[in-house]
């Protein structure tokens, strides 16, 4: 049950699709002046080390964080024609946040503005820290003991006191215990590994549960888009709960490479790891949609890997 670590593939391209989504949506919630209660069913360890032995094992940031930092180079010129110069656009506001995010834990990467200064990786916990006021108050859940040590202690570190909460429980089930919120505010981060198969229909009840609750607050769903039912079927079955409850809804998708098997000379098959994933969001604000417009299509372009590379963006409500 507690094999999944998310140091493994911190920074990787989910994580940028995910972070940028989250510090779009936390931008924009801790401008009112109403108290903002956010909670974050699975938190992960807080922070993680990109030069650390379970990144550098994987190798995810790479294809993720690190290739979004180098500027695109010039394309090699086809037979019998020019080399085409690259196009370095600046990045999208949004892109440009997440960027900034990270500047902010890593002194050295701001100054340089270089990818190989970038050491320090924020999970969501420090994301959504940073943006909050002095009336907020965030509520944090971790079960794999030791993610939840490490958790701790990071957040320990910012001598926040008591507007940062961190617990060793099921976040699907202690979700139920802070809906509706004090102030009636709130943005839920449910972002579990899906390890587990039951972990698809578990988001399914929580989000339906949570909704009963406190309809309008806004609630963020990460999942994996990998060749399994499941996996399809949740994006479908939280679109129908939305529009059963009449809330509005967004699904952003980035797709970096393409989910077919390969083999190699040997005849091994090569399994492609994690080729999509997506950000579901009930409630969103109603900037996100042109904040993604943006941000998406230069996440394709710097993280795409195969010519399966591209993006979704729905919305309704």
């Amino acid at each position: 049950m507690f094999s999944y670590r998310h140091a493994f593939h911190a920074g990787n391209h989910a994580d940028v699709l995910k972070h940028t989504t989250l510090i779009a949506l936390m931008k924009y919630l801790t401008q009112k002046d109403t108290a903002l209660t956010v909670i974050d069913t699975h938190a992960g360890a807080g922070l993680y080390r990109l030069d650390g032995d379970y990144t550098e094992t994987s190798g995810e940031a790479l294809e993720g964080v690190l290739k979004l930092l180098v500027k695109p180079v010039e394309e090699p010129p086809k037979p019998g024609g020019k080399a085409k110069p690259a196009v370095d656009e600046p990045l999208a506001p949004a892109l440009q946040d997440y960027v900034d995010v990270l500047k902010s834990l890593n002194p050295q990467f701001a100054q340089s503005g270089e990818a190989t200064h970038l050491r320090i990786y924020p999970g969501s916990p420090f994301i959504e820290q940073r943006f909050l006021s002095g009336r907020d108050k965030l509520k944090l859940f971790e079960l794999h003991p030791t993610d939840f040590k490490s958790l701790s202690g990071n957040i320990g570190q910012l001598e926040v006191g008591r507007q940062v909460a961190v617990a060793r429980e099921d976040g699907f089930e202690a979700l139920k215990t802070f809906l509706p919120p004090p102030a009636r505010r709130a943005m839920v981060l449910c972002d579990p590994s899906y390890e587990i198969k039951s972990d698809y229909a578990r988001v399914s009840a929580c989000m339906a549960d949570a909704i009963k609750r406190f309809a309008t607050g806004c609630y963020v769903v990460w999942y994996p888009i990998i060749p399994r039912p499941e996996a399809h079927d949740l994006p479908r079955k939280l679109k129908t709960l939305a529009v059963k409850a009449g809330r509005s809804w967004l699904n952003a998708s980035l797709t970096v490479k393409s989910s077919k098997l390969t083999t190699d000379m040997t005849g091994e098959v090569i399994r492609p790891g994690l080729p999509a994933s997506g950000m579901f969001v009930i409630n969103p604000p109603h900037t996100l949609k042109g904040d993604l417009q943006l941000a998406l299509p230069q996440m394709v372009a710097r993280l795409g890997q195969d010519r399966h590379a591209s993006f979704g963006l729905e919305h309704g409500g």
